[in-house]
């Protein structure tokens, strides 16, 4: 199987979640963010991911993925409870999220950034919908103390480093990308529960924190 993907984008992240979780196979192609013709070829449409199948079919939307592959593959996994308390750190995170986020990104050396015109696009694109990159950066001290701020609440609700409720569920597929972003970040706090439920979540899945390349 094929999965098209960007590395910066967290619905990607959720989709790759899976196969390593199940260590399954699956070849990861990195899209350059300008390359349109690829995602329409493949589904009609400029979106990621996309599941090429061994049989060549394509699958879009990472939770449709995510669910295919973990009921035909092997024994299901993901089949522990959700906890709402979850659900509504991550709409409240989910706010600011990107504000914070969209100028690092657009800077940092991803391959689908690979060429000046695909960092281009990208940069245009964000910037149509957020507003000016060099606004948001101005912001970014007191957006960083909220996600300091919420980061505290959510190491309370961290049950097991493993899985956050104790279980794998469909809270780990929607809270590890958003911890894996935050880890592009400088200058955030992060309590001991939630650095040990990231790193080990990273592990479990096969997919690097972004530590390394962080502004």
């Amino acid at each position: 199987m094929k999965l098209y993907i960007y590395d910066h984008c967290p619905f990607c992240v959720k989709a790759r979640m899976i196969f390593g979780l199940k260590n399954i196979p699956v070849e990861l192609v990195v899209m350059l963010s300008d390359d349109e013709a690829t995602p329409k070829k493949l589904i009609g449409q400029k979106m990621a991911p996309i599941l090429m199948k061994e049989d060549g079919s394509c699958m879009p939307e990472s939770l449709d993925i995510v669910a295919w592959v973990d009921q035909k593959h092997g024994e299901p996994l993901l089949t522990g409870s959700t906890n709402p308390a979850i659900g509504e750190w991550l709409r409240r995170v989910n706010g600011y999220l990107n504000k914070l986020l969209l100028p690092r990104i657009a800077a940092a050396s991803f391959a689908e950034f690979a060429t000046p015109e695909a960092r281009r696009y990208f940069h245009d694109k964000k910037e149509a919908s957020q507003g000016s990159f060099d606004e948001l950066k101005k912001h970014a001290d007191g957006y960083i103390k909220n996600v300091n701020d919420d980061l505290r609440k959510l190491d309370k609700l961290i049950v097991q480093p493993n899985a956050v409720n104790g279980e794998l569920s469909l809270d780990d597929i929607h809270l590890f990308p958003v911890l894996r972003s935050l880890s592009l970040i400088a200058g955030i706090e992060y309590p001991s529960r939630v650095a040990d439920y990231r790193d080990n979540m990273a592990k479990q899945t096969q997919i690097n924190v972004l530590s390394s390349i962080a502004a």
